[in-house]
């Protein structure tokens, strides 16, 4: 069918036909499920896929979705969930790879819409040359790391897995002892060296699916997605690899950090697991100053 390819012949009209297929960017419209009723040829080209399979859901057995990060994306009925749910816009970083290369950088914004009189989502689809996030400013400029407001999108997505599928989700919070000592003693382009030599440890010590980010100042966090047990040993890990000591202006500086941590089975919302782990490492700290 060429440019425009439709699951139900009715979607396609003179509008599609005319305006989005002209469009240089991606654009797809979405069921309620994530299932793709429509898309331009650009949007398919994009995901590396041919018009068949983008409508019908087939994928290459070597295709891969993932984050910046390199975690798997939520299955296309979560997004569509959360977006419809919210009623808002969502906008996230995307890498497409085929045999395990890291091929094509998107940014990708859901949009909740109608179409007669049923749910849908339309899907635009940019292509990134830079950094993904960085002029979204979901990127930390110092480490790389994802933001806050990055991170509090991966741990919603993995709290609605957890829901849908019984897993569960630990976020671990990671809180740097002595920051403004160190940045005194030794000025603080070298304690920004640290935080960037800690981001690198936690990026290369902890698993590839899970999320690491700059949570702000001398804090990072960590979401991890397991099908049981306890966040313990996740958080023991990043405590670890937090606290080995670092070499800054030709001196080895000790390293002290503190954590939190909290497991969801998806039932506690986003905000009420940050508030609990920030309130206990204020406790934490209050105890060590006394």
């Amino acid at each position: 069918m060429g440019a425009g390819q439709t699951a139900t012949a009715e979607i396609t009209d003179t509008i599609w036909s005319e305006v989005v297929d002209e469009l240089r960017v991606g654009v797809l419209l979405q069921d309620e499920l994530g299932r793709v009723l429509v898309g331009n040829d650009v949007a398919a080209g994009l995901l590396g896929l041919s018009a068949a399979e983008l409508v019908d859901g087939t994928r290459p057995d070597d295709w891969l979705a993932s984050d910046d990060g390199g975690a798997p994306l939520p299955a296309p009925a979560d997004l569509a969930g959360q977006v419809l749910r919210a009623g808002s816009q969502l906008a996230i970083p995307m890498l497409i790879s085929r045999r395990g290369r890291r091929d094509v950088r998107l940014w990708v914004t859901y949009y909740p819409v109608s179409h007669r009189g049923r749910p849908r989502m339309l899907v635009v689809l940019r292509p990134v040359h830079t950094a993904v996030g960085h002029a979204q400013g979901l990127l930390d400029p110092l480490t790389g790391l994802p933001s806050r407001a990055l991170l509090l999108d991966r741990l919603d997505q993995a709290l609605i897995r957890a829901r849908t599928h019984g897993t569960l989700a630990t976020l671990v919070l990671l809180d740097v002892d002595g920051m403004t000592r160190i940045n005194a003693e030794f000025g603080f382009q070298r304690g920004d060296a640290l935080l960037t030599v800690l981001a690198g440890r936690l990026r290369e010590g902890l698993r590839d699916d899970y999320a690491v980010a700059r949570y702000g100042g001398n804090r990072f966090a960590v979401v991890a997605e397991h099908p049981g047990g306890s966040g313990e040993p996740i958080a023991a890990r990043v405590l670890d690899l937090a606290n080995r000591s670092v070499r800054l202006g030709g001196h080895r500086v000790g390293v002290r950090a503190r954590v939190r941590w909290a497991t969801s089975d998806g039932a506690v919302p986003v905000h009420s697991m940050i508030t609990h782990l920030e309130s206990r490492l204020a406790r934490q700290r209050q105890a060590r100053e006394v």
